[in-house]
Order: C-alpha cells, then structure tokens, then sequence
C-alpha cells in the first residue's frame, strides 16, 4: 500500500506541525555551531512546507521525497525551487550543498540499522567539508508511552480521519493506521487508508550509524532547545557535520 498517496492532498491540511518553530531553530542551530548554509537539501521534504520557509528566509533550497503526490503539491506552491522525487536511501544530486536536513520524523520510517546508514553516507557524500546534517527523531519513549496504541482523530468542514496507532515493543515497530475521508467536488466523502511504520531507533545505534558514514556528532538535544536529551524526550534532533 502505498503511503502518502491520497494523503498528500490533506496533508497540510491535517498536518498541525510547528514549522516556524523548527524553521528558526534549525537556524539557531546553525549559529550554534557556526554555520552559514547558502545552498540546503531537505531531505524528505513532503509537502514543502519547511522548504518554502527556508526558502522564504533566504536559503536556496532543494526538496527531496519518495512521494509523487506529496511532491506535486510542494511544485505547486513553490515552483522556482527544485523538487526531486527520489529515495534518500540512494539519492542524487547535481552538486554538494551546504547543508542537509531531515526534519518530521522521517528517518524514522528506514526500518534497517544498515539503511539508516546508507543515508547518511549519502549525505557525507554530497555535503561540503563542514558543511551539516540536522534531523529529528521520534523516540522510543514517545511511541511506547504517548503514541502507544492510542487513537487519535480529526474532523472539519472539507475531511477528518482517524490515527490508530499499534506499538510492537519487542520489534520496536510502530504502525499507524490512517483512515481518511476527503470531500470531493459532488459534496461527498471518499475513505482512504493508509498504513504507516516507523522504528525507534535507539540513540546508540545511530551514533554508530553517523560514525560508519563517516560523520561527526556534534550534538543531540531535546526538541527545540539546546538542552540534551533525556529519558522523556518525545523528539530529539541530531547535529552532525562532515570535516
């Protein structure tokens, strides 16, 4: 089943993400450890909305998803910037760049230690010397003890779904079950589903993963603080930097 297909055309919609928020910490970030990124991948960029933002502030951008749906939508708000569609697994560029980001819990949904290293060997590679990686993970804590096997659901004028959500300890897997209805021009609703999964990676296995791909860790923090991560942490974000 493919995921992020029909979604994408409610994502923005549904999606109740903090992306000022992470826009200007990202930037704190880069102040912190002295960066100054002209030219910025977002790795796994959805609907473009954090792109456009960057781009907004004075960034050059470059979008990067697997999803074709997700990626017409970013197209259509922004289409000065380019939008690749391409696996982060084994993506491609024209170029290095300056910096590199994966933000929304994206890595969470590369479900193999190996592959989560494929990634950043990608992002070594195609990273100026110094230049940085930043991405968020949702972490163990938050699947187990707030997401667990909760639902959750919303519902408006244009669409509503349902989130139920199956946390599978001993693979340490979380798998969300999306169910959607999106009105259509006749005034009806139409039902989707979707199924999600996502790993918790355990913060020592992706130290070891940045160390395989050659990457230096500079940082490991609590969601939009500077302040490291604890046991309770709910989403924690990663510095890296290649020398």
């Amino acid at each position: 089943m493919e995921i992020y297909g029909e979604f994408a055309r409610v994502y923005d919609q549904f999606m109740e993400a903090p992306y000022e928020d992470w826009a200007d910490y990202i930037e704190g970030l880069w102040v912190k450890f002295g960066q100054k990124p002209h030219l910025v991948l977002d790795l796994a960029c959805g609907t473009g909305t954090l792109t456009c933002i960057l781009a907004g502030k004075g960034y050059d951008m470059i979008g990067l998803d697997l999803s074709a749906d997700m990626l017409m939508v970013a197209r259509q708000k922004a289409p000065e910037i380019l939008f690749l569609q391409q696996d982060m697994r084994a993506f491609e560029l024209y170029g290095s760049v300056d910096a590199i980001i994966c933000i929304c819990d994206s890595l969470n949904y590369i479900l193999e230690t190996d592959e989560l290293a494929q990634v950043f060997k990608q992002a070594y590679f195609y990273l100026n010397p110094g230049g940085t990686l930043i991405f968020d993970i949702n972490t163990q804590y938050k699947f187990s003890q707030i997401l667990a096997d909760n639902d959750f659901c919303h519902v408006d004028e244009e669409g509503a779904y349902i989130w139920e959500n199956f946390y599978d300890e001993a693979e340490e897997l979380n798998e969300y079950r999306a169910t959607f209805f999106i009105k259509n021009k006749s005034g009806q609703y139409a039902r989707h589903e979707e199924i999600h999964v996502q790993k918790a990676h355990k913060p020592e296995q992706i130290k070891q993963a940045l160390k395989t791909a050659g990457l230096t860790l500079l940082g490991v923090f609590d969601e939009l603080t500077t302040s490291p991560a604890h046991a309770e942490s709910e989403r924690i974000f990663f510095v890296a930097q290649k020398s």
